[in-house]
């Protein structure tokens, strides 16, 4: 193939609207309905056809169409409203300005290996990539100093096709980035920044792109350059793919070339935020520059995690990634050899002893100085999962913690919806979340809210029914099958409807395991439903597609033939129509497999209401009258037993509380419905955001990383240094520190409000008291162990021998069942004792 240069040749905008460029490029158009109405209004087909796209629309439109709306009064005074809302959203104050004025340089990068911004940008298959560009837009609806990282895929995820069998077909697009609202970052000499990178073997070049969410940038990465070989070239390809090899030099373009690119562009992050461990090689990447500044390993490591944080959204290990002992050999061996260690030391930074492998989130874990799950019931689902790899901790102790997960109210929010909210709550209500805004849910009329719930869920039927027919008329089905769809579904029937990835875990067919009790709910003659289905399984999940194919025959079976309906090539947009039109939002994941959801909460802001099994964010949003709950919180011997039991929930929720409700009328109307309507909104919304979520972040992680970061690059790193050399003394003494002498007042029963007294003789060795702590432990006791546990640190009376030293403390006793003990573990007032967990309980105690 010949060398030749693209050029993107686009109509001159006229002067009069000459803006519509600057606004194409700027994803702050993905959240605002006007903006995109004054892309709709220039020529609505080719609006459509452009698949939203404001940057292929504006190569694509005609001068002459761009020429009659600049004449036009009505279209200019609309383009002066969008570019007002826009300039004020740029200069206005900000959340973070107001409350962190001092950190406003503090920039946060946050690595993720999806972001799902708009349909027009398909780099994201699900959740991870939805949440991650939800994030982002709320770091910059809040003022954060921000950046993404990520990857730029040249096939991003698949399209979906489902064919005459049933069967998902996988299609690759290939993406023509002159297309995308995307643009080149150029280095210093005018051309396209590029980043080396060093692959077993041969070096790999990237190209930095970047895109604009209102005031934050995304920076991506893509390998997709004649620089590289065609088998490099192709490691931007797609999402997810490749064997492992793929995986992990896509995974070190993404953590190695990201702290790369930053520092060649000159961005110096105080706050390094890893969405998920597929990004987590960018420790590696910053230990290695800066032991090429002179620091030891040990040192650089400590001042790494200071800064870096970490969220984990699997709560099913062979979710994890893991990499065996030779290929992270054969990746990063020249890389341990600049560190200045033994390939071991490498391995042992995230050395998985029960997979045998190097695992990914483990290295996440054991190098961020802040971790979280998704929600509640993820956290505690994570800190059981790696109880294995903090010996001595307490279940309880585990440093991993939980922010949950939210929805960017804007992005989500039906446009009608939107302004009737307006009218009643006020513009405030997607800007300053917060209940008492929210509460004013109760002053809308309810034919009102019903009137424009009915009128999005004609919009959906209209959308379904075009989806089906473009689908069968790309099978070659019948006429006739094809023109039956015009009588599917209807705005009087109750919709319900189940759209997200088709793992087997998220039980799609859970209601198929009874299809004569489905039938008769169906087909009831006074209270009808119908089911809406849609989702991807991943291109190598078989069982995953074999879902598919089930829902599929099932729905083309007499008795379910246009009330059962499968769409395909779930995305965005789709995503929008379902969230916004169904009546019911069903969710029933096997728990606890689900780490959080958000499907859901974007369902509860356009007043659907959700069924769900207890998993994820909703056991922490249910409240009995908000919703429906399917199953129950307890824990099963098998799989079998709790789908059984979760089926027969469901079917009985169905039919015993949720059908009836929305049949009963009122004067035509289902007041009890619309109640929980309001009741569902006002107390999910508020809460379940990402308004919410960033500022948790900023306040539980963001700001106190940046301080502790701060804090060990101070005075040439010192602190770092002196945290290093502690860790390393501890770890070298432990073993000779021993339980001498425990002394107790304890009795097997005593009185509330008396108090439990402690003495204790420990040997410390060559040990300081001081960089130790002893604690009384208690708790509720429990058969297996102490729960809810409280800790007393003794206080340090002296040093009684060569090397013993004694301590003593008391605690007053609550009323109840207790259990108590005494343990010795690290103690710093620079690192919290969890990073280095040497804890040691008394023996036989």
């Amino acid at each position: 193939m010949f060398p030749f240069r693209v050029v993107s040749v686009t109509p001159k905008l006229p002067a009069s609207i000459c803006r519509l460029k600057e606004l194409a490029y700027d994803f702050w158009f993905s959240w605002k309905p006007e903006a995109i109405e004054l892309f709709r209004t220039v020529k609505p087909d080719l609006w459509r056809e452009a698949g939203h796209n404001p940057a292929r629309f504006l190569i694509k439109v005609s001068s002459e169409d761009l020429e009659r709306v600049a004449r036009d009064d009505d279209y200019l005074a609309m383009y002066r409203r969008v570019f007002e809302l826009y300039d004020r959203y740029k200069s206005e104050e900000t959340w973070f300005a107001e409350h962190y004025p001092e950190h406003k340089e503090d920039v946060v990068a946050y690595f993720s290996a999806e972001f799902g911004l708009h349909e027009s940008h398909p780099i994201y298959s699900g959740g991870l990539g939805l949440l991650a560009g939800d994030h982002c837009k709320s770091a910059s609806d809040l003022g954060l100093p921000f950046v993404g990282v990520g990857l730029l895929y040249k096939h991003g995820y698949f399209t979906q096709k489902i064919n005459a069998e049933g069967r998902q077909e996988a299609v690759y697009p290939h993406l023509n980035f002159i297309e995308l609202p995307i643009t080149p970052v150029y280095d210093a000499k005018g051309g396209h920044l590029t980043v080396k990178l060093e692959l077993p073997g041969r070096d790999i070049f990237i190209l930095v792109w970047k895109v604009k969410v209102g005031r934050i940038w995304i920076y991506l990465l893509d390998a997709d350059t004649p620089k590289n070989t065609g088998d490099d070239r192709r490691l931007t390809g797609t999402l997810y793919g490749g064997d492992h090899q793929y995986r992990i030099a896509q995974e070190i373009l993404l953590g190695v070339g990201g702290v790369k690119a930053l520092y060649e562009m000159g961005v110096l992050p105080r706050v390094w935020h890893i969405n998920e461990g597929h990004a987590a090689f960018l420790i590696l990447q910053r230990i290695r520059e800066l032991v090429a500044k002179g620091l030891t390993f040990n040192t650089a490591r400590e001042v790494v995690r200071a800064s870096t944080i970490f969220t984990t959204h699997t709560p099913v290990p062979a979710g994890h990634d893991v990499f065996s002992k030779e290929t992270i050999e054969n990746f990063f061996a020249p890389a341990a050899k600049d560190m200045g260690v033994e390939l071991e030391t490498l391995l042992e930074l995230a050395w998985d002893r029960e997979r045998e492998g190097f695992n990914m989130t483990l290295l996440a874990l054991n190098n961020s100085c802040l971790c979280n799950g998704v929600s509640r019931l993820h956290g505690k689902v994570s800190r059981k999962m790696f109880l294995g790899h903090y010996d001595g901790l307490h279940p309880e102790e585990i440093p991993i913690t939980a922010i949950t997960n939210g929805v960017h109210l804007e992005t989500w929010l039906a446009k009608e919806l939107r302004d009737l909210y307006f009218r009643y709550l006020g513009k405030e209500c997607v800007e300053k979340v917060g209940p008492e805004i929210w509460e004013k849910v109760e002053n809308i009329p309810d034919e009102e809210l019903w009137r424009v719930h009915r009128f999005l869920k004609v919009q959906m039927i209209d959308f379904a029914r075009s989806s089906l027919k473009r689908q069968r008329m790309r099978n070659y089905e019948l006429s006739k099958r094809i023109h039956e769809v015009d009588e599917y579904l209807s705005p009087d029937v109750l919709t319900i409807g189940f759209a997200r990835r088709f793992a087997t875990y998220k039980r799609a067919a859970l209601l198929f395991r009874d299809p004569g009790r489905l039938k008769q709910l169906i087909n009831h003659p006074e209270r009808p439903v119908r089911f809406v289905f849609a989702g991807k399984a991943h291109p190598a999940d078989m069982a995953g597609q074999d879902l598919i194919k089930r829902i599929y025959d099932l729905s083309n079976e007499a008795d379910f033939r246009g009330k059962v309906l499968l769409l395909e090539d779930y995305d965005i947009h789709m995503a929008r129509h379902l969230l916004q039109g169904v009546d019911v939002w069903m969710n029933t994941p096997r728990r606890p497999m689900e780490a959080s959801g958000t499907s859901g909460q974007k369902a509860a802001l356009n007043g659907l209401i959700n069924i769900s099994t207890l998993d994820g964010w909703w056991p922490e949003a249910y409240d009995g009258n908000n919703g429906f709950a399917v199953g129950t919180e307890c824990n099963y011997l098998n799989e079998e037993t709790q789908d059984q039991e979760d089926c027969h929930s469901l079917f009985v929720t169905l039919e015993e509380k949720l059908i009836p409700m929305y049949y009963r009328r009122e004067a035509g109307l289902p007041r009890e419905w619309v109640r929980m309507m309001k009741h569902s909104i006002k107390t999910i919304v508020p809460v379940f955001n990402t308004h919410r979520m960033v500022a948790e972040y900023t306040n539980k992680f963001y700001i106190p990383a940046a301080h502790r970061g701060n804090d060990f690059r101070n005075n040439n790193y010192e602190q770092g240094e002196r945290v290093s050399r502690l860790k390393q003394l501890l770890r070298e003494h432990w073993d000779q520190v021993k339980f001498v002498r425990i002394e107790t007042n304890g009795a097997p029963k005593m009185y509330t409000g008396q108090k439990l007294e402690v003495k204790v003789d420990i040997d410390l060795g060559q040990l300081d008291h001081g960089s130790v702590a002893v604690e009384l432990v208690c708790g509720n006791a429990v058969d297996y162990g102490l729960k809810r546990i409280k800790r007393v640190v003794l206080d340090h009376i002296e040093e009684i021998g060569s090397g013993v030293h004694r301590f003593s403390g008391s605690l007053v006793l609550p009323q109840g069942g207790l259990g108590y003990t005494v343990r010795v573990r690290p103690a710093s007032p620079d690192f919290p004792y969890t990073e280095l967990p040497l804890v040691k309980w008394a023996p036989g105690f």
